[in-house]
């Protein structure tokens, strides 16, 4: 079969430079697999471009708001357009860290202790309650932001001010946990239309000296190291895989979504959070997950488009 596929980048996001690299990779292995990929940039003409090109599905390769937290799912649904990806109110839930961290604990899942902070929060204020409660070996975050975009860890504690007031100046508030020290981990969840969900493989993401998986880590080749699969101990690396499903299920997400982890020394767990839109650039890890169970990245596009048709019952080949 051959689909119509609209992929959306860009848009008002801090991370859009990154969302149209993952928008390229995504049009570019529909096309190998045959299919009719058009990109769109997410703008004021973005109903007006859709109407034109009249797609069978649209695969959202955004990041952040408004592309990830439930906004653009519900201006799709609005407009009538299947898309990849989970809907209005799990995306929203899981792009507020401190909702979805609610979520977790309900389900007994293993997260860090936390204070929230409002988006009118006074930030020196909010550094004598942080110290106070938790010294200054923190890591401070935007409550909406994905990529770690704001995102400031301080691993051998320091001044909290700075950290609050540039998390706080993306608005929407912010979340204060202390610092743990450990592997960064990650793992993906594939739940296509009519399939049963399943955990790709653990990957431990490894960074030059003292480093940590920002933003640039994220982004530049050679950066980062992602080792597959992690060097844990089965049993470890199973319980992160249970719980990525779990937290999968418990947002009520769909076709996809990648949890990130912290894993101490001692193989103590602690579920950071879970990403919907998982990055789809020639650095990105949810790729490298799938073709580890030897998916490969035009196959894998490819499965998401048809998995969102299953979803919406239009599961028919292209006429153009």
């Amino acid at each position: 079969m051959s689909y119509t596929v609209a992929v959306l980048m860009g848009g008002p996001s801090a991370e859009a430079e990154v969302s149209r690299a993952s928008a390229k990779e995504v049009a570019a292995a529909l096309k190998h697999r045959g299919h009719r990929a058009e990109l769109l940039e997410l703008d004021h003409a973005t109903a007006e471009h859709l109407a034109r090109l009249s797609p069978q599905a649209v695969f959202p390769a955004l990041h952040g708001p408004p592309g990830e937290d439930g906004t653009v799912q519900g201006f799709l649904e609005i407009l009538g357009y299947p898309y990849v990806g989970s809907g209005v109110h799990g995306s929203a839930v899981a792009m507020d860290k401190a909702l979805a961290k609610a979520v977790f604990r309900d389900h007994d899942l293993p997260v860090a202790d936390h204070i929230q902070l409002a988006c009118d929060a006074d930030a020196a204020t909010a550094a004598a309650e942080v110290e106070s409660r938790f010294g200054s070996r923190v890591v401070v975050k935007p409550l909406g932001q994905g990529s770690a975009i704001g995102v400031t860890p301080l691993a051998n504690g320091g001044d909290v001010l700075p950290a609050l007031e540039s998390a706080l100046s993306y608005g929407g508030g912010a979340l204060v946990e202390p610092y743990v020290l450990g592997r960064e981990i990650t793992v993906g969840v594939l739940d296509l239309e009519g399939e049963s969900a399943q955990a790709l493989p653990v990957i431990e993401i490894r960074t030059a000296g003292d480093q940590w998986y920002d933003f640039h880590n994220r982004y530049t080749v050679g950066s980062s190291e992602h080792i597959i699969p992690a060097p844990l101990s089965d049993e470890t690396n199973l319980a992160l895989q249970e719980i990525a499903l779990t937290a999968h299920r418990s947002l009520g997400l769909k076709d996809l979504s990648r949890a990130d982890f912290i894993v101490t020394d001692s193989d103590d767990i602690v579920l950071l959070e879970v990403n919907t839109l998982p990055g789809m650039t020639p650095t990105s890890l949810f790729p490298d997950g799938a073709r580890a169970i030897g998916i490969s990245f035009p196959e894998l596009m490819e499965r998401l488009v048809a998995s969102a048709l299953r979803r919406a019952g239009t599961d028919q080949p292209s006429t153009a």
